[in-house]
């Protein structure tokens, strides 16, 4: 297959010709094989195809992973097999004595190029405040903010692929549908166990907001009522709490951003030790 054919395949289809889906559950191994061929495809284009030494050691990587793994070489190639076999991931020759591997998401999930993008993020690093994952797949993606990622999120729940881990509204955790039943009802008792002990507050709105309401219901029950309305305070120091919060939700998506742009330096790094490796393994060396 020639390089631009497989360019090709990678760019995006159009909404009227989306194919059907063909994804499956897949292990935990399996999710981090074709999510790493998903980002490098889009990361890194002039070194893909992949290697299976290039594979590896992206499934090793620590930046942008989550959890940390440490697969052998075997690991990785029993894992492309079971993908090829779903028709997830396809072998490629045409390149000396070094097998290569692509994936073939767009048609086995029936996606779109940013909707891949975001399952991408999803496959690598598993469940993420939408804040988070927005800035992590608009590495690979332009996604400008939080009201761009909402209908990408809403159509990839309308075709089965992403469940949603906490209640709507600010810091909702969302993520992909392609664990075993037995990962995803553990990752459910887990968000609806941490959502408990909070009581939702950190959703709801800021904590302080619930604390300074306290001393203003107490003041009122002891004394005469104030002069002035009792709410006037209550609102600035609301307006206060929320100029806060937005200045830290700010600070937290430039933090986010950054950490991409990093770790996409980081990955272009290895990507280029993988690339002088496979053309030592061409010439024999």
């Amino acid at each position: 297959m020639q390089e631009h054919e497989m360019r090709e395949h990678d760019s995006t289809p159009t909404s009227d010709s989306l194919p059907q889906p063909k994804w499956q559950i897949l292990s935990a191994i399996d999710r981090r094989v074709v999510g790493v061929l998903a980002e490098k495809a889009k990361t890194t284009p002039d070194n893909y195809p992949m290697s299976l030494n290039a594979v590896c050691t992206g499934c090793n990587q620590k930046s942008n992973r989550a959890p940390l793994m440490q697969l052998e070489a075997d690991d990785v190639e029993q894992s492309l097999d079971r993908l090829r076999e779903m028709g997830a991931v396809a072998m490629v020759e045409g390149y000396g004595r070094v097998t290569k591997y692509r994936h073939y998401l767009y048609d086995w999930l029936g996606v779109d190029k940013v909707e891949l993008a975001v399952m991408t993020e999803l496959l690598l690093r598993g469940a993420q405040a939408q804040g988070e994952l927005r800035g992590r797949a608009a590495r690979m993606e332009p996604i400008a903010d939080l009201a761009a990622l909402r209908p990408v999120i809403a159509s990839l729940k309308n075709k089965g692929l992403v469940v949603s881990l906490t209640p709507e509204g600010r810091g909702q955790v969302v993520s992909h549908a392609l664990y075993t039943e037995r990962e995803l009802e553990k990752l459910r008792a887990q968000f609806a166990t941490d959502d408990a002990s909070t009581g939702g507050q950190h959703r709801a709105g800021p904590p302080a907001t619930v604390a300074a309401a306290a001393p203003v219901a107490v003041t009122a029950a002891v004394s005469p009522p104030p002069a002035a309305p009792p709410t006037a305070s209550a609102t600035v120091d609301l307006t206060v709490v929320e100029t806060m919060q937005r200045s830290l939700d700010e600070l937290k998506s430039q933090i986010a951003e950054l950490r991409s742009e990093v770790e996409t330096l980081a990955t272009a790094y290895q990507h280029t030790q993988n690339e002088l490796r496979d053309l030592r393994d061409a010439l024999g060396g």
